[in-house]
């Protein structure tokens, strides 16, 4: 009953055509059962001039007229096939009815799974398997699919065209009209058996599935790495495990599935035989007419393999339901939301950071009793080993998490009391791996927001030392990126990226080691173009590379949480530290390279 309610759930918006769709079914099935009758009527009334049987009957006598049949017996064959013909064009128009329905359910389903997605926190996506989320978002929303737009008709077909049929039976003959359905509980029963044994199977099997998804994204995504460290046989190994896994418990499911369909067919034939045997000897009794007999066999053979199918329906119907669990995971997920009354300030203000600790769900402190202070405009750098905290900075001030103890401010304002996609919007980030989409380089840079002038794109390539570089491009800025740039280097990725956020004139410019791919004397160019270019944005330089840091107007050193030391690079290379440490190995090494 649960899966019922789910179903009727998603049909909102279209159950008028899901109305008129059924109401083609059953008179479809209706008229199904009018040809067996129409034969009876031939041999038994207009030929043989026996009584009548049913009503129906004396209804072909007062439309057809009995001796009028008798004399031109191309009437019934007229009849049926005009029967025939309206029964293809119900089912056309049926068919067409429930295509334009559940298009439109799948369609508002995947854009009500894709919107969420877009909505579920940073937390969310950081643990999810991107692979077994494509999994659910295509296969599991395609067995949805495969059961509404077929299934759910034909159970409704079988269990209308089965109640129909059984109470013609017994008005005709009661006796034969029970052996006739004997079998049919029995094979509900099976039905019912066979789809509870089978829906923790579908579950399995479509986890499994969602393994092989990982894998394979995983694969294409790091197919870099692969290649340079000699890792494809390795690959292919796991994979081919995961799949011949996979396939064996396809075929599992498939060989029980084949008991099904045997034991099945075997009682459906059994049955026929019986109705034929037993039919045959109350002929001859004289309990009924050869035309009963002809309608019983028929009525019999419409009855028995709709009602064998619906072990395969119900196990369909399992299946949907499984898919529908998975993709109701997703969706109870709570989206990510706003504080009430959240504001939308200035950022153009100093950041002030109190007492701030921070863990992430391990309960592993990350910051502890953080404390510093960025002044509106400044240039500051921040180093530090991993782990001790810069990157969890970021994530803060984005809101991609919520500090727990302490206090974050831009200006008076507390972060907490200041909208996310405000600060987002306002914040630009250019991360160490930038992410560039499978476009040319001009709609890459022009995401960056809503309305782009030429002159601000070819400014921001100019700032972050890209234009040449693209200018080379045989088609320049409409030169089509792979995905997620891998046609560029890592150092022309970084700079496309830089000028992207460039270009959306952000209060507040973090670069999380996003020069590391740029040779020294082209990041030192593009800090001096940015410098000259946003005097009065606060700019975060989080980086391992002191030449990257060393003219930044402050330095901030983080160990284990915490500002440990801060200064000019000249005062902290003056006194011992971590900076110095980390000074004299990239002189010492810069040195050997030199002497080379």
């Amino acid at each position: 009953m649960q899966t019922f309610k789910r179903l009727y759930k998603l049909t909102k918006g279209n159950r008028h055509l899901y109305l008129l769709a059924f109401l083609c079914i059953s008179i479809t099935v209706v008229i199904a059962l009018i040809p067996p009758l129409i034969i009876s009527f031939t041999l038994d009334n207009a030929i043989m001039g026996q009584e009548y049987t049913t009503f129906v009957h004396r209804i072909f006598a007062d439309i057809l007229g009995t001796e009028n049949v008798r004399n031109n017996l191309w009437i019934p064959l007229v009849a049926i096939v005009t029967i025939t013909l309206v029964r293809s064009l119900l089912g056309y128009t049926n068919n067409r009815l429930q295509a334009l329905a559940v298009e439109n359910i799948i369609r508002t389903m995947r854009n009500t799974i894709y919107d969420h997605l877009q909505k579920l926190p940073y937390s969310y996506h950081v643990k999810a398997q991107t692979g077994e989320l494509i999994q659910r978002a295509t296969s599991a929303v395609d067995n949805i699919r495969s059961f509404i737009a077929g299934q759910a008709s034909e159970m409704m077909r079988t269990v209308l065209l089965a109640t129909i049929a059984l109470v013609v039976l017994f008005n005709l003959h009661p006796t034969l009209a029970v052996i006739s359905s004997v079998a049919l509980p029995a094979m509900f029963v099976a039905s019912y058996i066979f789809n509870k044994r089978f829906k923790k199977a579908f579950l399995k099997q479509d986890e499994m599935e969602g393994e092989l998804f990982e894998t394979i994204q995983e694969n294409l995504s790091g197919v870099r790495v692969v290649r340079a460290f000699g890792r494809s046989a390795h690959e292919m190994e796991k994979f081919s495990k995961k799949n011949d896994k996979f396939r064996g418990f396809g075929q599992a499911l498939f060989r029980q599935r084949a008991i099904y369909w045997a034991c099945s067919d075997f009682v459906g034939l059994g049955q026929l035989a019986a109705i034929i045997v037993f039919g045959s000897h109350f002929a001859i009794q004289g309990e009924i007419t050869v035309g009963t007999l002809i309608i019983f066999t028929m009525y019999a053979n419409n009855l028995i393999w709709p009602v064998r199918n619906m072990g395969r329906i119900l196990a369909d119907m399992g299946r949907m339901g499984v898919s529908l669990d998975r993709i109701e995971n997703i969706l109870d997920e709570p989206q990510e939301t706003d504080t009430p009354g959240a504001i939308s300030p200035s950022l153009k203000e100093d950041i002030t950071f109190s007492g701030v600790h921070f863990s992430y769900e391990d309960n592993k402190k990350i910051l502890n009793d953080l404390d510093f202070t960025i002044k509106n405009g400044e240039t500051v750098a921040i180093l530090g080993s991993t782990g001790s905290g810069k990157s969890t900075i970021v994530h803060l001030l984005l809101r991609l998490y919520e500090y727990g103890e302490g206090s974050v401010k831009i200006g008076t304002n507390e972060l907490k009391n200041i909208s996310k996609s405000h600060l987002r919007k306002k914040i630009g980030l250019v991360l160490q791996e930038p992410f560039l989409y499978s476009k040319t380089i001009q709609q890459n840079l022009k995401m960056a927001k809503d309305t782009v002038l030429e002159r601000e794109i070819l400014a921001a390539t100019k700032t972050a030392k890209a234009h040449e570089f693209i200018e080379s491009f045989e088609k320049k800025y409409e030169t089509m990126l792979g995905e997620r740039g891998v046609t560029l280097s890592g150092g022309q990725r970084q700079r496309v990226a830089i000028a992207r956020t460039v270009i959306k004139d952000s209060d507040i410019l973090i670069f999380d080691d996003s020069l590391s791919a740029v040779d020294t004397e082209t990041d030192a160019q593009i800090r001096e173009a940015l410098k000259e270019k946003s005097e009065d944005t606060t700019t975060i330089i989080i980086s391992q590379r002191i030449s990257t840091l060393r003219e930044a107007g402050r330095i901030f050193v983080m160990e284990r949480g915490r500002i440990t030391d801060t200064g000019i690079h000249e005062e902290l290379i003056a006194r011992e530290g971590l900076y110095k440490k980390i000074w004299d190995i990239q002189t010492m090494l810069e040195d050997e390279l030199s002497n080379e």
